[in-house]
């Protein structure tokens, strides 16, 4: 027995994030309970888009996080950051930033400057995943995962591979820092060759198609859909339609308090509102426009 699909969703109306991101949130939303989702808090999604020339930064300018992470991960062309904390970076195609707030910085994210000056293909992706109540106030860290430091599991045949950017997957190993349990994959799949995962019963699962078109048990799946699964089972079985590129997370709840107010994510609303205080005391540091 395989674990059921719960839910097919597909796009919301897009929004801008700055003027650089042009995103679909598949949560939170109406359609999945929070609970559902935990520590993921959000999910932001830029699908293919063409980007004009430009010599004006494309950005989102210095705003504060505090409580969870930020994992960025890019799929086409690529993204810069700075924070307040003294990191930054850019990742290009299969690289991921993984950003952890804890107790407070202050961030911005930008069109990398030969990307703005050429134009071009963008697609990317942002996480925000929660952190345990005592693990809030922890120090902010970064954590820069490129796409030549990831294990990869070559399914047989030459019908694809997992790409392991967090947890494991068959002895296959990724050694990020993670707070709490999480599987992350990026799955590549040719037409009509199968993987097969296992997660325990007690994980939740989701996936997202970034390219091509999906089967799972009898209900074929197309591009930017995103699926919940049911937690009756533990394995499940994806056949690429298409050649496919598949985005999956794993996950075990917290199962703490969780008040999410703009940029922070906390677990009491005091908390929120000390945290709302100590930005405006400039305790998050500097940074520049």
């Amino acid at each position: 027995m395989n674990r059921a699909i719960e839910k097919v969703i597909q796009p919301s109306e897009f929004h801008m994030v700055g003027d650089g991101f042009r995103v679909h949130s598949f949560f939170p939303s109406q359609e999945i309970d929070s609970s559902r989702m935990s520590p993921f808090v959000l999910f932001d999604y830029n699908p293919k888009f063409h980007f004009s020339p430009t010599m004006v930064e494309r950005w989102v300018g210095p705003h504060p996080h505090r409580g969870f992470e930020t994992v960025t991960i890019a799929f086409e062309w690529s993204v810069s950051h700075h924070d307040s904390s003294g990191h930054s970076g850019t990742i290009y195609p299969g690289d991921v930033q993984w950003m952890t707030a804890g107790s407070g910085v202050l961030h911005k994210e930008y069109h990398e400057k030969k990307f703005s000056e050429k134009g071009g293909i963008f697609q990317m992706t942002q996480i925000w995943v929660n952190l345990p109540k005592k693990d809030k106030m922890s120090q902010p860290k970064y954590q820069a995962i490129t796409w030549e430091q990831r294990w990869i599991y070559k399914l047989e045949n030459k019908s694809g591979e997992v790409q392991v950017i967090a947890g494991e997957y068959k002895w296959t190993k990724w050694p990020a820092s993670t707070f709490s349990p999480i599987e992350m994959y990026d799955i590549k799949l040719n037409e009509w060759w199968k993987v097969d995962l296992f997660f325990p019963k007690n994980h939740n699962v989701c996936l997202l198609i970034l390219d091509g078109e999906i089967q799972i048990e009898n209900e074929k799946i197309k591009e930017d859909s995103f699926v919940l699964f049911s937690n009756n089972a533990e394995d499940i079985v994806i056949e690429g339609v298409k050649k496919s590129t598949i985005l999956v997370l794993a996950w075990e709840p917290i199962g703490e308090p969780m008040v999410h107010y703009g940029p922070f994510v906390m677990n009491e609303e005091s908390e929120i509102r000390e945290a709302m205080d100590d930005f405006r005391r400039g305790k998050f540091g500097e940074l520049e426009n």
